[in-house]
């Protein structure tokens, strides 16, 4: 794992025909596939996830609140910068925020709420030890 660069982590999208709703603006829908690629993206960079996790927890996503600003068009340039929030005992929130890249123009936000299930039980686990350590060094 390299170390964490400073600042949320941005990842590039390009808006193709097959994302659009009958309007021509991204389908709302998508914006949550979207939101998905930036969040397993900064897991994969920054993180050692697949080690922490290995056959133990799952990492599920429990609240999503999303905020829908300005719409995005066929060959838009979207940016999603994702950042963790809060840590709680058994949950965390990842910050994300969507904007054109060509300009910073905001056209969407969401917070997204996941906890540590027990694959078992079905149960959420505290955040404790190597993961807690990951998601505080996300912070």
């Amino acid at each position: 794992m390299a170390s964490e660069p400073a600042g949320p982590h941005r990842t590039r999208i390009k808006v193709r025909g097959y994302h659009l709703d009958v309007y021509g603006h991204v389908n709302n829908a998508r914006y949550l596939e979207f939101l998905e690629e930036a969040r397993w993206a900064l897991f994969e960079e920054r993180t050692d996830l697949g080690r922490i996790l290995g056959d133990g927890p799952a990492m599920v996503v429990v609240s999503l609140s999303i905020n829908y600003r300005h719409p995005a068009s066929m060959g838009d340039e979207l940016e999603v910068r994702t950042s963790l929030g809060r840590i709680g005992g058994r949950s965390a929130v990842v910050h994300q925020v969507v904007v054109l890249a060509t300009d910073d123009t905001p056209v969407a936000d969401a917070d997204i709420t996941f906890v540590m299930v027990d694959r078992a039980t079905g149960r959420a686990l505290p955040l404790q030890d190597d993961l807690l350590s990951m998601l505080r060094q996300l912070a």
